[in-house]
């Protein structure tokens, strides 16, 4: 690709990029977000027709004027937003648009017994090809992605964020199919914001800034983790965790809960938070993090237990309850759990605070958008426009959107469910100085994240959950990631 200029209406995606790719190699695509690399892989996938510039594909000049073009010359693609259908099997969604025929009819029998076989190549036999792909979880739907891009002759590979909601061990399966495929000369484009993942599956680097590419042919192994941030930021940027929040031990708790439990779930959780601290929940996936939370918030009804703000109880089972308790919820699927995709960045922010916005039942829009407008500011969402939909930003600015709708309700208890997932670098660091922004005014959070030196950096007290049971509790400074990994392991084994 050279040169490829995108526009669209009163925005340039792509100002000029460059990228070349060998057969049998891992080409790694960094840049913050916005930088313009999904909008580069919609080109090469056939979804964006470029404006300007090059298409060269085997030495040869090619135009690929929509998405099956792409898929004939034999480039599949994985998108971050995993595009299954929710109402097709797993087996009919591998093979959708190549479905195995004979005579003219379709091969059930042999698409489920392809779809099982490609499923055990990425080590997941326990996922049934006749499941419909709506019942399952994130992770297993990414796995299933993955099987439908190599239930093509693909001859190049683009993985956008792949690894986002799988566990450590998952990551290990993916990378090991990423080597089994690329030994047999296909080429992988892997996008990640987790520099470490670079360093070990990926051969060369492209940096992308402000739709234009700023260095490439970087080699992975090599390249100073300093100079990859400096490149795509424009700026040094120390990765590291901000100190944490000092918290008064004999402090009355904000959060308070007792027992709580949700049958096939989790089992009895009983956990605190005081004003000020930060608690993480490790565990693998599956192991009952997320669940945990979203009963908290009144998104699922406990069974058993109790929860209490301020030494008050609130309602189970009540998001509203929760919400006027003083609860807000960065859920872990931001688009299809938090945001209002066809909303404005206004109405998405002000959603938890409508009444104050109100007078005599009539809304209104000025204070709205100049509340809204100042929070935008404050963290630096960008693109700006307080009247633009929200499904036209980032995964990082999405982020900051739904933070900073917490931040306008003013809420007592902050819960983060992987609060830095498909985030850059830039604005991962601005998250980490917000969270510890809101402990500095008291507020308590808890913080769920698959990346367990994340949850170790940002918490004063850690809960390792494993086999949907808390295995430990105690200070965060006390564990590393690998006596994590031990209590998680140990865990699932009993």
């Amino acid at each position: 690709m050279t040169n490829v200029v995108k526009r669209f209406p009163g925005v340039v995606a792509l100002g000029g990029v460059d990228l070349d790719v060998q057969p049998g190699e891992v080409h790694c695509l960094l840049g913050q977000n916005g930088a313009g690399k999904s909008t580069l892989i919609k080109v090469l996938a056939g979804v964006h027709e470029p404006n300007e510039g090059t298409i060269e594909w085997a030495g040869e000049p090619v135009t690929l004027h929509h998405p099956q073009a792409a898929m004939d010359l034999g480039v599949a693609t994985m998108y971050q937003e995993l595009d299954l259908v929710e109402g097709l099997s797993v087996a009919e969604n591998i093979f959708l648009g190549h479905e195995p025929t004979r005579f003219g009819f379709s091969q059930r029998t042999a698409a489920r017994r392809e779809a099982a076989a490609l499923l055990a190549r990425l080590g997941h036999p326990e996922i049934s090809p006749s499941v419909e792909v709506g019942t399952l979880s994130a992770a297993s739907c990414q796995i299933v992605s993955m099987a439908r891009a190599l239930s093509r002759d693909a001859q190049l590979i683009v993985m956008d964020e792949p690894s986002a909601v799988l566990d450590a061990g998952e990551v290990k399966q993916l990378f090991r199919v990423i080597a089994e495929v690329t030994g047999q000369g296909v080429a992988v484009v892997y996008i990640s914001h987790r520099l470490e993942e670079i360093r070990e599956i990926g051969d060369r680097v492209t940096v992308l800034k402000d739709g234009k590419t700023v260095a490439t042919g970087l080699d992975a192994k090599t390249t100073p983790t300093q100079e990859l941030i400096r490149l795509m930021t424009g700026r040094s940027i120390e990765y590291v965790f901000p100190p944490k929040p000092e918290v008064v031990v004999d402090a009355e708790p904000v959060l308070r809960v007792e027992g709580l439990a949700r049958a096939g779930e989790f089992a009895s959780v009983t956990f605190d938070v005081r004003p000020g601290e930060v608690v993480g929940l490790a565990g693998l996936v599956g192991s009952g993090r997320s669940e945990v939370v979203e009963t908290i918030f009144g998104a699922r009804k406990a069974t058993s237990g109790t929860v209490s703000v301020g030494g008050k109880a609130v309602r189970g089972g009540s998001v509203a309850a929760a919400v006027a308790a003083g609860i807000g919820l960065c859920p872990e699927e931001r688009k299809s759990q938090a945001l209002v995709l066809g909303a404005s960045l206004a109405s998405n922010i002000t959603l938890a605070t409508l009444p104050r916005f109100s007078h005599g039942g009539l809304l209104d829009g000025s204070a709205e958008v100049e509340a809204a407008e100042e929070l935008l500011e404050s963290l630096d969402v960008r693109p700006r426009g307080v009247h633009r939909e929200s499904r036209t930003l980032s995964g990082g600015n999405q982020q900051k959107v739904v933070l900073a709708r917490w931040l306008l309700r003013g809420c007592k208890v902050l819960l983060l469910d992987e609060p830095t997932r498909g985030v850059d670098v830039g604005a991962r660091s601005e998250i980490y100085a917000l969270i510890r922004r809101l402990t500095d005014e008291g507020v308590a959070v808890v913080v769920v994240s698959s990346e367990i030196p994340e949850v170790l950096g940002l918490s004063n007290r850690v809960l390792v959950l494993a086999d949907r049971t808390v295995r430990h509790e105690g200070p965060a400074d006390e564990l590393d990631e690998h006596a994590v990994l031990d209590i998680i392991l140990k865990g699932d084994a009993a």
